[in-house]
Formats: structure tokens, C-alpha cells, sequence
């Protein structure tokens, strides 16, 4: 038993001390230092003349979501409808909720809708889009998140 417990303090004590060809060569710790600088100078060269990335900066609807007179049903926030009186909340709710659109006339084939709501869709029908849906902008179509 006393063996044992010597051993293990043996093995303990040993996994303490460094070991005898630790230390390397100054030459070698150089070589290892200029070729990992080397590598970090080339990164930088890379990305100091990577190509431009060509996205797309801005929506090309963007004067649809609500800056201008034409909405885009589409895309446009619910909010967007407080400029046209009638619409909001109760129309701009259904249409915001049932799209996408491939015309401004789905918007009449909306389930629920009646016909006072038809006749105020009509009477701003002129100031509608249906744009492609932007997936940037059809997730904030009923809730962008502006509260007061």
C-alpha cells in the first residue's frame, strides 16, 4: 500500500518539473517567428487588395415604402397606410396580412374583405404597386418594431 501511495506521488511531482530539451535553439524560435510574420503579411496584402464586393447597397423600391405617394402592397409597412384615411388600421391590416400580390386587383380577392373596404381600396387604387416581395422588407410588413 505504502508503494503504491509513493508512486503515485512520484508521478504527481514528475508532471511538475520541465523537461530536460525544453529549451530550444534562439535560432530556432527566430525561424519560427519570421515565417509566422511572413504569413500574417500576406494576409494583410490579400485583403488589402481583395475585389470589391458588389452588393446591393439599397433597394431599388425603396421610394414605395412610404416616402412617396406610391405604396407598394408588397412590401410596404401597415404603418404606411396612415397617410390614406380609411385605410388604416382595419384595410391596411388585411392587406398587409395577405400578400404577396401579383397585381394591385389580388388585393380584391382578399377572404373577409367587404365591400365598404373594396370601395376604399378603390379610391386609392391609383397610389398602389405590387412590387416583387423583398424578403428584407416583407418581415416588418405588419410590425416594424416602432412603438412609442
Amino acid at each position: 500500500m505504502k508503494l503504491a501511495i509513493f508512486a503515485a506521488l512520484v508521478s504527481v511531482a514528475a508532471a511538475f518539473v520541465a523537461p530536460q530539451n525544453a529549451q530550444r535553439a534562439s535560432v530556432e524560435l527566430a525561424a519560427e517567428r519570421r515565417e509566422f510574420l511572413s504569413t500574417i503579411g500576406a494576409a494583410a496584402g490579400m485583403a488589402a487588395f481583395a475585389p470589391a464586393a458588389n452588393a446591393v447597397r439599397d433597394y431599388d423600391n425603396v421610394k414605395f415604402l412610404g416616402g412617396g405617394n406610391v405604396v407598394d402592397i408588397n412590401n410596404a409597412n401597415v404603418r404606411v397606410y396612415l397617410k390614406m384615411p380609411g385605410m388604416y388600421p382595419s384595410v391596411a391590416g388585411k392587406i398587409a396580412s395577405n400578400g404577396p400580390y401579383k397585381s394591385v386587383g389580388d388585393v380584391y380577392n382578399i377572404p373577409g374583405l367587404t365591400g365598404a373596404e373594396k370601395d376604399m381600396i378603390k379610391k386609392y387604387e391609383s397610389r398602389f404597386t405590387a412590387q416583387p416581395p423583398s424578403a428584407d422588407y416583407v418581415i416588418d410588413r405588419i410590425n416594424n418594431g416602432l412603438y412609442r
